[in-house]
């Protein structure tokens, strides 16, 4: 299990882009925020697959999580 950090902006055409310092190629487009906070997971676990299936190191910044471990939860208003 890793910790991101998710970027979350609203495009001037209308829908949020999420993206992530640590791991640089996670794009992760959709009509709300809270969509983009629900679809990055997946996205990113399938990323991360595919850089380990084709060789490809890790980025320094995604570190696995270690237990006991703390996540930030964003509930909506």
């Amino acid at each position: 299990m890793y910790q991101i950090t998710l970027e979350i902006q609203q495009l001037p055409e209308g829908p949020y882009l999420g993206t992530s310092p640590e791991l640089p190629g996670l794009i992760v487009q959709a009509g709300t925020a809270e969509e983009v906070v629900a679809l990055a997971p997946g996205i990113a676990k399938d990323l991360i697959e595919v850089m380990r299936e084709t060789g490809q190191s890790l980025p320094v910044g995604l570190e696995p999580l270690e237990h006991p471990f703390r996540v930030t939860v964003i509930v909506p208003a």
